[in-house]
């Protein structure tokens, strides 16, 4: 399978972080699996880290690099991706609104490349897309 990562399930990696469950982890180390990381997630790190340089354990730069050296391998935005951005629609069940456009455009990625996203975030199941894998 080919997983793509979602920002917090990428720097949990990277931290040894026990909030990865133990079905993440066997995908993740699963040696038939294709892992990749997106410029995406380097991007919104990158944010983060410079708003909150206290609270985030990595710079996008960083997280690239480890990724790298991880051998993770690198989804670059393309266009493609974002015109995907007008097939996703949010449940009206959701519990309430998904306001992040990091989260949006990594599910289109995955989509676009038939791909799975891997994320542990509560909200993104509620786009019902087939490619969005919960741990």
């Amino acid at each position: 399978m080919k997983i793509l990562l979602d920002t917090h399930i990428l720097v949990w990696f990277h931290s040894r972080d026990s909030e990865l469950s133990e079905k993440a982890w066997k995908i993740l180390l699963d040696s038939e699996n294709e892992i990749f990381y997106s410029s995406i997630n380097v991007w919104e790190t990158q944010i983060k880290y410079l708003k909150h340089k206290d609270e985030i354990n990595f710079s996008g730069a960083e997280l690239n690099e480890l990724s790298r050296r991880a051998g993770l391998k690198c989804l670059l935005l393309k266009p493609e991706h974002c015109i995907e951005l007008k097939t996703l629609a949010y449940s009206e069940s959701a519990p309430h609104p998904h306001n992040d456009p990091f989260d949006r455009i990594l599910i289109c990625q995955a989509k676009s490349e038939q791909m799975l996203l891997m994320t542990h975030d509560s909200l993104i199941p509620y786009y019902n897309e087939p490619c969005i894998l919960s741990v």
